[in-house]
């Protein structure tokens, strides 16, 4: 359920009709209550107004910390940190990023492996985004060219041909920036 909301197009607009919706509602009941001619003095006390804005920022508290709290564990730095706690060896992979592709010094790796991305740019903006053979965006890098390169680690679980894309703007062809990442079953 969790890699659907956060790992997916679907589960981001899910969350964002969670989240607008009652604001929604609010807004248009807000609206008919202020149409409609009312001559009399107001009913809401102030002891009542103010126990429903304590309310309600109480409940948007709540929610920003369960939604942050449950997506910590998809979050690339949780990824690296439980790759270098297994002891695992970790298999190193340079990327350089290059006017409308990318050197990748290993394109072939065995799923279960932890991955070391070292990833930098040679000349302009770059994204480094790895997607599932499903579609989903598994991680993404950006990367600035005079700037120490980035590394990230990430555990391949699924074989498959895994699609590599910029996700920077980074000139007329950038829409060709592409490569792929071949993902081998595990020996058993």
């Amino acid at each position: 359920m969790l890699e659907f909301i956060y790992q997916t197009g679907w589960g981001a607009f899910a969350v964002l009709l969670f989240f607008q919706l009652p604001f929604m509602f609010a807004f248009l009941y807000v609206v008919y209550r202020k149409s409609a001619p009312n001559s009399a003095a107001g009913e809401a006390s102030e002891n009542g107004i103010a126990r429903a804005k304590f309310a309600w920022l109480g409940a948007v508290i709540v929610l920003f910390l369960v939604i942050n709290i449950t997506s910590i564990q998809f979050f690339p730095a949780v990824y690296t940190a439980r790759a270098v706690a297994s002891g695992q060896d970790i298999l190193d992979v340079d990327v350089t990023a290059v006017s409308w592709s990318f050197d990748i010094s290993a394109q072939e790796i065995v799923a279960g492996t932890p991955v070391r991305f070292t990833a930098k740019s040679a000349d302009t903006v770059h994204g480094f985004a790895v997607y599932h053979p499903k579609g989903n965006v598994l991680f993404t890098m950006m990367l600035i060219p005079g700037v120490a390169s980035s590394s990230l680690i990430y555990t391949f679980k699924d074989p498959g041909t895994y699609v590599v894309r910029c996700l920077e703007y980074c000139g007329a062809a950038h829409h060709e920036m592409r490569d792929e990442l071949i993902v081998k079953p595990a020996a058993s």
